[in-house]
């Protein structure tokens, strides 16, 4: 792997300038996909369509999309040299973007009740941006990434932690709950109720959200934060659709509830 890259990039400058010029790319897919969504759903779930190619089975979508995003950082981890591994800073960064995915990967989709078949287009596209974002994440932090031994006692770190944590617990419980609204065999669309979609229609969106802005806090690179306001043009832009689309199937959804954040939006 380590021959491979420098064979790629030439030397350990190239590589540093190319991932920062990933993440001003990564910038440019935010900013692009949210045109696009301005006009167009997400094409999962819901808003499936034949249109975007033919059907991935549910479960087998998310658990090979995701999948990208775990083994491209071990084998970077296992196979090349990590400079900044050994570091308690790069340490709990690369642990923490590891956590959410090893949950993500091998524990959520077989998790999963019923769910439409993905759309090929959408499966291939996620699994694209997981190779490229897991690559471009540990790939600075094991390598590049320079924090002072004190970093983790900074307000930043810290306070970045506990976003991360408290974002991905939101997420995890949020998805509890959507998984418990269907019993064995059904596919119809229910009114989430409890945690907090008490008060907003995308919980699972919010928290996810608030992980990677967390993540992004905590680390305080171009890299993660391209990242962050990635995640939060796609899910905010579902957690606006869903609620949407709630308010108009169901008659008796909460008219109190907001799209993403409580009271506000």
């Amino acid at each position: 792997m380590t021959n491979i890259l420098f064979y790629l990039f030439g030397s350990e400058t190239n590589e540093q300038s190319i991932l920062e010029n990933m993440s001003y790319v990564m910038l440019l897919m935010g900013g692009v996909t949210f045109l696009i969504l301005l006009f167009e759903n997400v094409p999962y779930g819901r808003y499936a369509s034949k249109r975007y190619g033919f059907p991935v089975n549910v479960k087998f979508a998310w658990f090979v999309q995701e999948m990208p995003a775990l083994v491209v950082p071990l084998l970077l981890l296992l196979t090349t040299s990590a400079a900044r591994a050994s570091y308690l800073p790069n340490r709990l960064l690369i642990a923490m973007y590891l956590c959410h995915y090893l949950q993500r990967s091998l524990i959520y989709p077989f998790l999963i009740r019923g769910g439409k078949p993905t759309p090929f287009l959408s499966f291939a596209s996620a699994f694209v941006f997981c190779v490229f974002n897991g690559y471009l994440q540990v790939r600075y932090l094991s390598h590049f990434a320079m924090y002072p031994a004190e970093w983790i006692t900074q307000p930043c770190f810290i306070l970045g932690f506990i976003m991360w944590l408290m974002g991905m617990l939101i997420n995890i419980h949020s998805d509890h709950i959507l998984r418990n609204l269907r019993k064995p065999g059904e596919t119809d669309y229910k009114i989430p109720k409890g945690g907090l979609f008490r008060y907003v229609s995308g919980a699972n969106f919010l928290g996810e959200i608030m992980e990677w802005a967390g993540f992004a806090v905590a680390s305080w690179s171009i890299q993660s934060a391209s990242f962050a306001i990635f995640t939060l043009v796609v899910l905010s832009s579902r957690a606006v659709s869903h609620h949407r689309w709630y308010l108009e199937k169901f008659d008796d959804y909460p008219k109190s509830r907001t799209a993403l954040i409580p009271f506000l939006f």
